[in-house]
């Protein structure tokens, strides 16, 4: 090759290579530009809790669709928890003013179940419940607030051994309607506290066996004296 032919050729090639490398940069520019909108771009809120309708009233709960479930720690390496349910209970519901709600329940420390025999013989010794002494633990509300859509606060008495000490539960309303069965208004509540069972006598083992014990409720009851419209429970 001549060095005409070579002069000639030589931008040619560098131009070329020059485009070759000056590619790959094009994709990454745009990943980098995709990226960026997406960080920028607007993150939809989730939809906002519809207050769900309920019906004012005095509701009897339900013993067999209410559980009243303690867990607690066993030297830090299970958490075992026990059941137990209610003999009775009465809820007064005031749709248009939660503040004047009210409930009220019994539950029967005989009826106590772990699902280990054992176990709840020995809860219920004098040792812990001293079921034969004290055979109910009873709960009643002082005061009643709304938390939010659908939220509760209940404050209330609990009452263990004849021990009594006050407990909050966070609550939440569930769902309220006519019962697709029994075609009476009912209505659904979950709710959660924490307490110390050291406060009401049978703190036997701790900390070893954890003092504090977390309870989860969940409850359903029906009204016979419903009021005549249904109205959007507060908060």
């Amino acid at each position: 090759m001549n060095t005409t032919v070579r002069n000639l050729l030589l931008p040619i090639a560098i131009a070329a290579a020059v485009a070759a490398c000056s590619k790959p940069a094009e994709p990454a520019a745009s990943a980098a530009a995709t990226a960026e909108a997406a960080v920028a771009a607007p993150v939809e809120a989730a939809p906002a809790a519809e207050a769900i309708t309920a019906v004012s009233g005095t509701y009897q709960l339900d013993p067999t669709h209410t559980d009243v479930l303690a867990q607690w720690t066993h030297f830090g390496f299970s958490q075992p928890s026990a059941h137990f349910g209610i003999s009775e209970g009465t809820l007064v519901y005031d749709a248009a003013d939660v503040t004047k709600s009210s409930v009220q329940v019994s539950m029967p420390i005989t009826g106590i179940d772990t699902f280990v025999d054992k176990l709840d013989e020995h809860l219920q010794s004098a040792e812990f419940f001293d079921a034969g002494k004290f055979p109910n633990a009873t709960y009643k509300s002082t005061s009643v607030a709304a938390a939010g859509t659908n939220k509760l606060t209940v404050s209330g008495e609990l009452t263990i051994k004849d021990i009594t000490k006050p407990v909050t539960l966070e609550v939440t309303l569930n769902g309220a309607g006519e019962h697709a069965m029994l075609k009476k208004q009912a209505i659904g509540f979950s709710a959660t506290a924490t307490i110390k069972r050291s406060d009401f006598g049978v703190g036997a083992y701790a900390p070893n066996v954890s003092d504090e014990v977390q309870l989860r409720i969940t409850t359903e009851g029906t009204v016979a004296d419903a009021a005549a419209d249904a109205v959007p429970a507060q908060g």
